[in-house]
């Protein structure tokens, strides 16, 4: 469902752009350019007081998997947000050890007491974090926007069976222009 409208309590949530996982390689854009893009959504929600999350992640979920055992803590540089981000004192950090953000974690709790009925999500990887968080999100009954030229992948066809098959499920999709646009209209 392309992007109609946001609520009057939209918190921005950027997944995992930290060091570790930026320096990963990506499809099918480059990591640089969704973290310019979604530094860009991050000036527009400060400058409108909207709430903004920022994810990272420091270890895998437990037990074994097709691709090896995860379990366990990751490097701390691993797991430093970028600095791109310039992470504020009114950001709201969430460190998970599973995929989605909202799992043991506050998220669901802050967004609660904050008054957040809607979420737009950026990040890396799409299939994955962001994915995962968006499908928790729907399921706290939250709004749920992506948006699409926010976010890649470790995977082409991974993100873009996201993108084409999972993402219209869950919410509406759009792009940074799109939200940039929507925030004007609505916030003036």
């Amino acid at each position: 469902m392309a992007l109609t409208t946001l609520d009057a309590k939209t918190a921005l949530v950027v997944i995992d752009l930290q060091r570790g996982i930026v320096a990963l390689p990506t499809a099918p854009h480059p990591s640089q350019q969704i973290v310019e893009r979604s530094v860009t959504l991050l000036d527009a929600f400060r400058r409108h007081n909207l709430p903004v999350v920022l994810v990272n992640v420091a270890a895998g979920a437990p037990g074994r998997t097709d691709q090896g055992a995860h379990a366990g803590d990751f490097p701390a540089e691993f797991t430093e947000l970028l600095p791109e981000l310039k992470q504020q004192p009114s950001d709201h950090l969430v460190t998970k050890r599973t995929w989605g953000a909202f799992s043991n974690t506050d998220l669901a709790a802050y967004l609660q007491k904050q008054g957040v009925t809607q979420i737009v999500l950026v990040g890396i990887a799409t299939s994955i974090g962001v994915e995962s968080t968006a499908r928790f999100a729907s399921e706290h009954g939250l709004n749920v926007t992506l948006v699409v030229d926010a976010m890649t992948d470790l995977n082409a066809d991974a993100h873009a069976n996201s993108i084409t098959r999972i993402f219209p499920r869950l919410g509406e999709t759009g792009t940074v222009q799109e939200v940039l646009d929507l925030l004007e209209k609505t916030r003036a």
